[in-house]
């Protein structure tokens, strides 16, 4: 049996923190906690475009709160914004203590993704239309820090 998610959904990883992860204080290295947003950004945008992509870039990754080792880290990711090929998608890492009910935002970011055929070179993407508030607002936010990017390159 076939089931075809709605291409806005959110796509999500979740994962437990084991002392491989983490540094000598015990909480998560920013190399695994990007690692898995990237993970998460890839599954997003090939949900939303139904097609390889690959990540050309990151912008604005925070790190806010440590993620402890033992922990339960979810990351949660969608697409924000589109261009011809590419897909911005915002990705918040979520962690909490294996017996509690209560989520805590760690971490969060914008990745680039771009949609390539067999051959590597990209391809035509779904347009972005925002329907709520918060989707209008994302996308204003993605907008922005595009052509911020785009402005540093040059």
């Amino acid at each position: 049996m076939t089931i075809d998610q709605p291409a806005r959904d959110e796509a999500r990883l979740a994962e437990i923190v084991f002392p491989n992860d983490t540094n000598p204080y015990g909480t998560m290295f920013g190399g695994a906690a990007y690692a898995m947003m990237d993970r998460a950004a890839f599954l997003a945008a090939n949900g939303y475009a139904r097609c390889n992509t690959v990540t050309a870039s990151s912008e604005h990754v925070d790190f806010t709160v440590p993620i402890r080792q033992g922990e339960i880290v979810e990351a949660v990711a969608r697409v924000v914004f589109t261009g011809r090929s590419s897909m911005v998608v915002r990705v918040e890492l979520n962690a909490r203590a294996p017996l509690d009910r209560d989520w805590r935002r760690c971490t969060s970011g914008l990745f680039t993704m771009v949609a390539v055929d067999d051959d590597g070179r990209p391809i035509e993407v779904p347009s972005f239309e925002p329907q709520t508030e918060t989707e209008r607002a994302d996308w204003e936010m993605a907008r922005a820090v595009r052509e911020a990017a785009r402005q540093r390159r040059c």
